[in-house]
């Protein structure tokens, strides 16, 4: 039976989305869980799947954003009669770039095609086409790396952080190694992604009553099991100590469920499943990447789960499931070398864990000091949801199974 298509709901505060790109034209044949359409948000470009096969009609037009809930397409097998089909009444849809008034133009507009193509052919994903205007790059001049050439994220990442050709006549020359000083004031109108993260955060800092809990665990043992696992592993999937984290966390909010919960309103729902998030660093901002029912997977299966949603994030080819669903997030910043921070919750969750790096440190053992490794980590409770006293033994959980990692194998 031919079905009707709605913009989806990617986000408990998203209102509406860009129609980008439809990937798959009238007509063409799609298999139910192909990619559909490519639907822009505050937060990404995410790729919208089928859920039945063959497109008949596009509601809604390339460039377009409309209201969540807001039919876009009519799918469904070539003998299915589409007429009788009762399509609910649109809210009148509007050009996308009115979402984008508080976007810098580029500088030379380039006018895009149907179908993900700049004039002359040129082909490029609709991330990489945003990232190209806001920074007034030249697509043309970026060579592809993608399917037929197609210009991705990833190259207009990497034009942008070629040199310039040369300073300008009479500029100040940087010292060997320092970057090149401006030569005037920069002003930059934020992403979309950067507005939405503005509203979100200050929002849950002005509304969620944080508090905050800070443990420094014995990582010794954690250090030992990684690099022992990591020999036996290829280059690719080796692991790393946030994958033991995610494990670790996962199986703590089984046993301590009021900190896997969010608010709905004036209920708080425990939820039944665990879906671990992690805080990724995309260009202009953060995403949060989820592993579903991480409390069921092995640490190798989290590790290899993570890393394809981690790169389909970095390059601009997010799906619905890759952000949304978290029931408790876990930001580490100890690959950038941090000792300690504290994260703001996510809401609507209840808890967020900030994690910080493993150093070899002196530490004291009986009467003597001997080397030791040591890890910092910041549990970040909505008061409204959990109190001190049960965030506290829900840290210690954690302890015991990040500081005895075997107890994460069994």
């Amino acid at each position: 039976m031919a079905t009707v298509v709605t913009m989806p709901k990617l986000g408990f505060d998203m209102a509406e989305g860009t129609l980008v790109r439809w990937v798959r034209g009238i007509g063409e044949t799609v298999q139910k869980g192909e990619v559909l359409a490519e639907i822009e948000t505050d937060k990404a470009t995410v790729e919208v799947e089928a859920v039945e096969s063959g497109v008949r009609k596009h509601l809604v037009e390339e460039g377009v954003a409309v209201p969540i809930g807001t039919p876009i397409a009519i799918i469904g097998t070539a003998d299915e009669p589409i007429d009788e089909i009762a399509v609910p009444s649109q809210t009148p849809s509007r050009p996308a770039v009115a979402a984008e008034r508080a976007s810098p133009a580029p500088a030379s507009p380039q006018p895009v095609e149907a179908a993900g193509t700049l004039p002359a052919g040129l082909r490029a994903s609709p991330l990489a086409r945003r990232m190209a205007s806001e920074a007034s790059l030249d697509l043309g001049a970026v060579t592809g790396s993608g399917p037929g050439g197609r210009v991705t994220k990833t190259d207009v990442a990497a034009a942008l952080r070629r040199p310039a050709a040369g300073p300008p006549p009479g500029s100040t020359q940087a010292a060997p190694g320092q970057p090149p000083r401006p030569e005037k004031d920069e002003f930059i109108s934020p992403t979309r992604l950067r507005q939405a993260i503005s509203r979100r955060m200050t929002a849950s800092k002005q509304q969620v009553p944080h508090f905050y809990l800070t443990a420094d665990l014995d990582a010794a043992q954690l250090v030992r099991m990684r690099a022992e696992a990591n020999a036996a592993l290829p280059e690719d999937t080796r692991l790393s100590i946030h994958d033991f984290v995610l494990r670790a966390a996962a199986l703590a909010l089984r046993s301590f469920p009021a900190l896997n919960a969010s608010l709905d309103g004036d209920r708080i729902v425990r939820h039944a499943a665990v879906h671990v998030g992690t805080a990724v660093a995309v260009d202009g901002g953060l995403l949060t990447v989820v592993v579903r029912d991480t409390d069921l997977k092995s640490v190798p299966a989290i590790s290899s789960e993570l890393r394809l949603l981690v790169g389909r994030a970095r390059d601009g080819r997010v799906r619905a499931d890759d952000i949304e669903g978290s029931t408790f997030t876990v930001s580490n910043l100890g690959m950038y070398e941090v000792d300690e921070f504290i994260a703001i919750i996510n809401p609507p969750e209840a808890a967020i864990l900030a994690v910080g790096a493993a150093r070899e440190v002196p530490v004291v053992e009986g009467s003597q000091v001997v080397p030791g490794w040591r890890m910092k980590v910041t549990l970040s409770a909505d008061h409204r949801v959990t109190d001190g006293a049960e965030a506290a033994r829900w840290l210690q959980r954690l302890r015991t199974y990040l500081e005895h990692p075997i107890r994460l194998f069994l």
